[in-house]
Order: C-alpha cells, then structure tokens, then sequence
C-alpha cells in the first residue's frame, strides 16, 4: 500500500538522482547557454541593433535580454524533463519508480522540480551572460523570478508529459524543435508583435509564448505587447493544463508501462 504520508526520502531521491545528471555535464551546460547567448548578441545585436536603436523606449539589445531568457526555459525545461522521464521507460527501471513507495505526485515533484531547477539555473546563466553586453534594469524582481519559476514548472510539466507520449528519441525531440522552437521565435522573442502589420500582429496574438515572453519582459522594463495580467493569466492556465494532462496520465496509466 502507498504510503500516506509525503515521501520526503523519496522525492528527494528522484531529485538528486536527475541533478546529479546535470552535474556530469555540467561544463557542457554553462558552456552552451554563454556561447549561444553571446552569438545571439553578436548577430541579433550587432546586426539589427545597429538598424533599430529602441523597441518600446528601450535600447534593442536590453530589448531582447528576456526573451533569451524564456528561449532558454523553453529548450532546457523540454528537453530536462522529457529526458528525464522518458529514459526510465526507454530501459525499464520505470516499473521500479512505479513500484517503489512513491506516489503519483511524490515522481512528478521530483522529475518537474529537477528539470525546472536546471532550466532556472541555466536562465540565471543567461541573464548574467546578457549583462555583459547591455545594461540590464530588473523594475520587478519579484515578477521577474515569479515569472521565471512558472514558466519553468510550466514547461518543464509540458516536457514530462511529452517524455510520457514519446515512443522514440525521434518523437522526444519533435515537439521542441518542430513546435517549441517556431512559436517561440514567432512570440517576440527579439521583436515587438506591434512592429508586424495588422493581420500578422492579430495572428502574433494567437500565439501563446507572445503571453510568457511578454510578461516576463514587463518584470524587466515594464514595457510590453499585452496586459501583465493576461499574461500572468494565461501561464498559470497553461500550468493547469499541463497538470490536469499529468494527472490524467497517472490516473489512466497512459504510457506509462508500455
């Protein structure tokens, strides 16, 4: 019989276990977010910076700072939690997770709250990279981490469940590159939607990652495409989502022994 009480031992487990993951590669993981940030810099702020100076009163390469940022939670939340989860089942030690004295919930705290740990760590990376190439002005830090651990567990629940559905690596990097990727650089991510013309800006705003990335720049310069609290609205909905699709997995064993 599960146990009633919360497995402190036993989240704490899975946790470490996931971040001692990281910590083997770690070099590779602090590398790969300065150098990419950097060429962002170098390519987006050399290139276009030196022919838009200000976008919403604010210098174009502190402009783009947050939506590095969100870029990075995005990829890092994805691809840590989808990993994370989907390697069990791909060797089999998933029925040992199942079967050992943890519940439901106890495993996605452990497996979620690793891959959004990573993905924050890394996103500290890319904020302190960025402040060595544009001064950087946080208005709201409270809203700024709000916003940055939400967006993590958000998606790093979206990469849990995304780990679930995968039947191969082929499909586990699927929804990152073919998805992900696109909507985030079609999110503005590096521009303001209200620099498209009328029908591309009323399509931009079907886009749910324009609503994340836009908040999170509030926190920053409190400058933004859409209303902070739509966009606080519209994570914390996207959260509920992917906890309900979670929930629903546990309870049908959707995947999860086979």
């Amino acid at each position: 019989m599960k146990q009633l009480h919360f497995n402190r031992r036993g989240v704490y487990a899975i946790f470490h276990f996931e971040m001692a993951r990281f910590l083997r590669t770690v070099v590779q993981s602090i590398v790969a977010p300065v150098i990419s940030t950097s060429l962002y810099f170098v390519v987006f702020g050399s290139a276009i910076g030196s022919r838009v100076s200000q976008v919403s009163g604010v210098s174009y390469g502190a402009f783009i700072v947050p939506g590095l940022i969100m870029l990075s939670l995005f990829t890092q939340s994805l691809s840590n939690a989808s990993f994370g989860i989907y390697f069990p089942r791909f060797t089999g030690s998933i029925y040992e997770i199942l079967s050992a004295p943890v519940s439901a919930v106890e495993i996605v705290i452990g497996y979620v709250g690793a891959a959004a740990t990573k993905s924050i760590i890394i996103g500290v990376i890319t904020l302190a990279t960025a402040a060595l190439f544009v001064p950087l002005k946080i208005m709201h830090p409270f809203w700024m981490i709000s916003f940055m651990v939400l967006t993590s567990a958000t998606f790093s629940l979206f990469g849990f469940i995304i780990g679930i559905w995968s039947r191969g690596f082929e499909q586990l990097q699927f929804v990152p590159m073919l998805v992900v990727t696109p909507l985030t650089f079609l999110g503005g991510a590096f521009y303001s939607v209200y620099m498209l013309p009328g029908i591309w800006r009323t399509i931009a705003l079907c886009n749910p990652v324009v609503y994340l990335i836009s908040g999170f720049r509030w926190s920053f310069y409190e400058a933004a495409d859409v209303s902070v609290a739509i966009s606080l609205a519209m994570t914390i909905g996207f959260f509920a989502v992917c906890l309900g699709l979670v929930i629903w997995v546990f309870k049908t064993g959707y995947r999860l022994k086979n």
